[in-house]
């Protein structure tokens, strides 16, 4: 009957990677990558493979796989499970790397720092000193290939193969056998008379002093070298000496070296040494320290390693608000870790945090959270922002602290891209409706209008219709001079959004009404947009194809013919018109008030003719300004003093257009004296009579009133005739009275 074995290797949980091994230290190990089968973590794998007549060997390796199996300390290779059978050992260990190898690999990016190497010897000696001090344990083997580094830049103590207790249980130490390892041995072993009396830290400190040497100048290839220091730091000097000397019995303990090198000045006193001692001891503190510990700690992230950052420093950042009540102190450290992670790593790690932190109801974490969301912003899928950020951040709107609702409204301006139309079209249009006209803080008014200048791309049609002029109107009568020049500035800066009527008949009057405001840089921003607005006009009627770019009807090319046509028909349309838009306007816009700008300006519109429009509609923009004269008198005055005719420089006749086309730039508009070509605007304006004196440079009156004066004209022929009538119908009445009676005797008295 057969019995079939399992192979204990390939149901071991871990597996060993394809890559080949990397660079293996001297001695019966190799090392080679590996990773858990359950869950893929990475993990190292050192395999010893039993040989026939190596059986010395075999029994070093056996003891080192037992030491490092009870061997329990933060600076010592972690033990995560092992394998033995009558053909290999398999030593599974956390994730690590040759020194030799990481400090090659750090030297070659250009990364490696005196910090970084401070703290790893510091772990080292302190390794040291725990088997010294507490386990009276001989490590016999330190240097270079028996030290190892983790992901986050922690250098950790392996090489257990010929460790020994140093109160002599067990024998001597183990022979090695390996000339690359017993170069590090002390002379005093190499004489072998045993006639120098020493501690039994001497021969592990000698060789920490040839871990140092190699540490800063490479390999070391012959003992004498030791005596040149090297590249060595001057502040390590010192110390080193005291390794490496002669007499076995001066060489410090490993806790009193450490406490040399921490003395003030010590190579091994610096920030960053004293924050990983502070990251180790960080459960037992007081919350007073961990406070001041994490406000601190920002302002030493830039010149500690990456490495370190993420694989350490974040784990600490991350329990510390989670279980330690941290607060908001730990935010600006763990945005500048953030930094370093890849996009996987931040939806992982971060962003549960940071979704967890918008739903605090601390204030100073709410700040911080909007000051900084342009750091982790780009890392927040819209499902995320919509249902668990947005609901929270709009409640900063209400806030009563000026800074939070400051912070709230410019954070709107990494929110938009990413919200939803309800959102973005409702929820955050009557926050900002409310704000700009009910806050008491100016800035706060000014940043809500900036903002919406700024988004007002990501909103929809029908609420650019119905907001942008409205909420930039009522910014430009803001008593706040800022707040007048965002409204200015947003009107320009949303210009391709607004079709021409609007440009016309809603934005040009509000910016003129802003050219005679006290402030200088008010005045000089609505000149600006002024002139955008009027060329982007322009434009349309020099080009008239134009117009079905911005959704209306491009006029027909032919020429139109002169049909007069009554004022009364024009007064007509736009009433119509602007009564629809008032209704529209007061429906949508009636809880929040930004319609009433709107309003106002329609009301205007319907009193007086289309061609007032411009002049009448800039008056309310004036309201907050009592000082200043009515617009008639403003134009004749700049009439008087001849500033626009100083300035205006009449433009020269333009080329004749194809035939059977006018455009507008043939009419007349107060340059030259039109062509005997046919005028299809002749029935909207009254010509001068031959023989009057020439037109003026400037905007004349004659030009802005024909169908004004053509429309009195009309009217007061009409009263003349009514009066006329009226004349001889009370005239034919006074004859009949007179007829009916006769003719009065004289002498006689009218009794009736």
């Amino acid at each position: 009957m057969w019995f079939f074995a399992r192979d204990p290797v390939r149901d071991f949980p871990f597996e060993l990677s394809p890559e080949p091994p990397e660079g293996s230290p001297p001695g019966p190990w190799i090392l080679h990558r590996g990773r858990k089968k359950a869950t893929g973590s990475p993990v190292s794998i050192f395999v010893y493979d039993v040989k026939p007549g190596a059986e010395e060997q075999t029994q070093v390796a056996k003891a080192a796989f037992k030491r490092l199996k009870t061997l329990r300390h933060p600076n010592i290779l972690a033990y995560i499970d092992g394998l033995e059978t009558d053909k290999c050992l398999h030593v599974v260990t956390e994730a690590v790397t040759p020194l030799g190898v990481y400090l090659k690999a750090r030297v070659e990016a250009g990364g490696l720092k005196e910090l970084e190497l401070s703290w790893g010897l510091h772990q080292i000696v302190k390794a040291l000193s725990f088997l010294v001090n507490d386990c009276s344990l001989i490590h016999n083997n330190v240097c270079m290939a028996a030290v190892f580094v983790d992901r986050a830049g922690e250098w950790k103590l392996g090489g257990l193969d010929y460790m020994y207790s140093a109160q002599g249980n067990g024998g001597g130490p183990p022979r090695k056998g390996i000339p690359e390892l017993e170069q590090y041995d002390p002379p005093e072993l190499a004489d072998g008379s045993g006639r120098a009396v020493r501690e039994k830290w001497s021969a592990d400190m000698w060789r920490l002093g040839c871990l140092i040497w190699e540490v800063f100048n490479g390999p070391l290839l012959r003992a004498a070298a030791l005596r040149n220091p090297g590249k060595i730091p001057k502040s390590l000097v010192p110390h080193y000496c005291e390794l490496v000397g002669a007499n076995p019995k001066v060489r410090p303990n490993p806790a009193r070296f450490l406490q040399n090198c921490r003395a003030p000045g010590g190579f091994m006193n610096n920030r960053f040494v004293e924050t990983n001692l502070f990251l180790e001891e960080i459960q037992i503190k007081e919350p007073a320290e961990k406070q001041k510990f994490f406000q601190e700690l920002s302002k030493s992230l830039d010149s500690f390693p990456e490495d370190f950052c993420r694989h350490k420093v974040l784990p600490q950042l991350l329990t510390a608000f989670e279980f330690g009540n941290a607060g908001a102190v730990v935010l600006t450290p763990l945005f500048k870790v953030g930094k370093f992670l890849n996009a996987e790593e931040y939806q992982q790690k971060i962003i549960p945090v940071v979704v967890k932190m918008f739903s605090s109801t601390d204030r100073a974490m709410r700040i911080r959270l909007l000051q900084q969301m342009e750091q982790f912003i780009q890392y927040l899928d819209e499902p995320t922002v919509n249902t668990q950020i947005f609901p929270h951040v709009v409640h900063g709107f209400l806030d009563t602290n000026p800074a939070i609702r400051e912070q709230t409204v410019k954070s709107m301006l990494l929110l938009a891209p990413k919200l939803n139309e309800t959102n973005l079209n409702v929820e955050l249009m009557k926050h900002f409706a409310r704000l700009q006209a009910k806050d008491e803080q100016g800035p706060i008014r000014c940043n809500t209008t900036v903002c919406l200048g700024k988004i007002g791309s990501y909103l929809s049609a029908s609420t650019r219709h119905r907001v942008l002029t409205s909420a930039f109107s009522r910014a430009t009568k803001d008593p706040f001079a800022p707040s007048r020049v965002a409204g200015v500035l947003g009107f320009a800066a949303t210009h391709n959004l607004y079709s021409m009527n609007d440009c016309a008949h809603k934005i040009l009057p509000v910016l003129c009404g802003l050219t005679v405001d006290p402030e200088k840089s008010v005045r000089d921003q609505a000149f600006k947009a002024i002139r955008s607005f009027l060329s982007k006009l322009e434009s349309v009627s020099e080009d008239p194809t134009q117009l079905a770019e911005v959704g209306l009807p491009a006029p027909a090319p032919t020429p139109v013919p002169a049909v007069p046509t009554t004022s009364g028909q024009w007064e007509t349309q736009e009433e119509s018109k602007d009564t629809e838009e008032d209704s529209s306007a007061a429906d949508r816009w009636d809880d929040e008030d930004w319609g009433s700008l709107e309003q106002e300006a329609e009301s205007v519109l319907a009193q007086r003719d289309d061609w007032r429009t411009g002049n009448q509609a800039s008056q309310p923009g004036q309201a907050s300004n009592p000082g200043h004269r009515s617009q008639e008198s403003d134009w004749s005055s700049w009439e008087a003093e001849g500033s626009w005719e100083q300035d205006w420089q009449e433009p020269s006749p333009p080329e004749p257009p194809p035939e059977g086309t006018r455009l507008a730039s043939e009419y007349n508009w107060g340059g030259p004296e039109p062509s005997d070509k046919g005028d299809p605007f002749a029935a909207l304006s009254v010509h001068r009579e031959a023989g009057a004196q020439s037109r003026r440079d400037s905007w004349g009156d004659d030009n802005w009133e024909g169908l004004e004066t053509e429309s009195r004209q009309a009217k007061a022929e009409l009263a003349r005739k009514k009066r006329e009538e009226r004349r001889r119908e009370m005239e034919a009445k006074r004859a009949e009275k007179k007829a009916a009676k006769g003719p009065m005797k004289l002498g006689t008295r009218k009794l009736d």
